[in-house]
């Protein structure tokens, strides 16, 4: 059974099986329509944000967001309040039971204003559980023992960490958010199981009895529909595992490509979705017709990096969505000084996302925004300024000191206020 929307005082004293959408403390004007160019006719801007505000140790984000001085999350809370989405997905969020890190980012950083941003005001917001760090009991890596965060449902080494959070102006229908944390792999048709090479037997890296428990989501997928004046967006959000660290079975290789998939049938509905089940045992996917916003780190470019040929593309090639292919310069610029392997990158470097290193894989297109086809694009950019730019500090060269991400973003308007 789900909880009801909570006040910030009962939500800090919720349970750790919860699953949240918490208002912030009343604003006048309720957060809708504080930024120019949207919200007022209902142009409303999404975006997504791997904000790297992950910690390697439980309780250390808390410990940091307690004060209002971490530069990090001041630079993260910055760039969000400079692009001011009024929905956006921050990826590598931990997860803490109460949405005790939700509300004090919000409390701490976004709602302050960081070198003269404007503050930004998210009436709602969503956590739940992550896969993250939660031990298996198996030996999911195959290294002879059973612990760790290789060994985990999602990787991670404690439970939550790289966890997400959605925050919004406009508010988050509870009662009928979907999260799909505990869909085992093994019940998708025609999983990409992955294979131990050094077996005649196909796709048996992992043994029956783990495919029993595995998990296809490495941390969760959530649909959360949101409601725009009388029209409702489901806003539908991941984050893929990296299609790396693993041998030749490719175990986060195919894991990747079909959590990517997942989303793709999700969004396909009907018979493609048929065999869809969330959390609470209901099934099947959208309905036609339904609008929709996807958003994540996919950790899948295109053309080029490490994973699988085709698994963006069973989203970028969805005939219900749109790929209006967010951009910026500062891409363009990055990619030219840093050279190595971007040189000889078959993507556009204008649509990167993600500043990765120069040796291998290059930068890479990892983030999206996709709308569905109903919905009307009006703009996209990816936060990427260029090096004269003043705010060029927000990203940065490596060590980054926000994120090796940048926020992407798209406005977009509801079928009831297409011009």
């Amino acid at each position: 059974m789900r909880r009801p929307v909570l006040p910030l005082a009962a939500a800090a004293l919720a349970s750790a099986a919860a699953l949240a959408v918490v208002p912030a403390q009343a604003q006048p004007s309720g957060g809708q329509g504080d930024s120019p160019g949207h919200g007022h006719d209902r142009t409303v801007r999404f975006a997504t944000f791997n904000a790297s505000l992950n910690r390697a140790a439980e309780g250390q984000l808390v410990a940091d967001l307690s004060t209002t001085s971490d530069q990090q999350a001041r630079n993260a809370a910055e760039t969000i309040q400079r692009a001011r989405p009024d929905v956006v997905l921050v990826n590598e969020f931990d997860y803490v039971e109460g949405s005790v890190a939700v509300d004090l980012f919000r409390d701490n950083y976004l709602e302050v204003s960081q070198n003269g941003a404007r503050p930004v005001h998210y009436p709602y917001a969503y956590a739940a559980p992550s896969n993250t760090g939660i031990p298996s009991g198996h030996d999911l890596n195959n290294n002879g023992t059973v612990g760790g965060g290789d060994d985990a449902f999602g990787f991670g080494a404690y439970p939550g960490q790289f966890g997400m959070v959605v925050y919004s102006r406009f508010p988050i229908l509870e009662s009928r958010v979907r999260t799909f944390q505990h869909f085992l792999w093994k019940d998708m048709p025609g999983a990409r199981l992955p294979d131990d090479p050094s077996t005649a037997t196909p796709g048996d890296w992992y043994s029956p009895d783990e495919l029993e428990v595995f998990r296809l989501s490495s941390k969760s997928h959530w649909d959360l529909p949101i409601r725009v004046g009388k029209e409702t967006v489901h806003f539908l959000v991941s984050h893929p595992t990296p299609p790396v660290f693993d041998g030749p079975e490719d175990r986060n290789g195919t894991r990747n490509a079909d959590e990517i998939r997942f989303t793709a049938d999700y969004v396909a509905g009907g018979r493609a979705a048929r065999y869809i089940y969330d959390d609470e045992g209901r099934r099947g996917g959208l309905t036609k017709g339904e609008s929709f916003v996807i958003a994540g780190d996919q950790n899948s470019d295109p053309y080029d990096g490490d994973s699988i040929p085709g698994a963006i593309q069973q989203l970028l090639d969805s005939p219900r969505l749109q790929d209006p292919r967010p951009q910026s310069s500062g891409a363009v610029e990055a990619s030219s000084l840093q050279g190595g392997a971007n040189t000889s990158h078959v993507s556009d470097p204008r649509y990167d996302t993600a500043d990765f290193a120069d040796t291998t894989p290059g930068n890479l297109r990892a983030d999206y925004v996709l709308p569905s086809r109903d919905l009307k694009v009006t703009g996209s950019a990816v936060f990427w300024p260029v090096q004269s730019d003043p705010l060029f500090r927000l990203t940065g060269v490596f060590p980054f000191p926000t994120s090796d991400h940048r926020l992407v973003w798209l406005d977009v308007r509801t079928r009831g206020h297409h011009r």
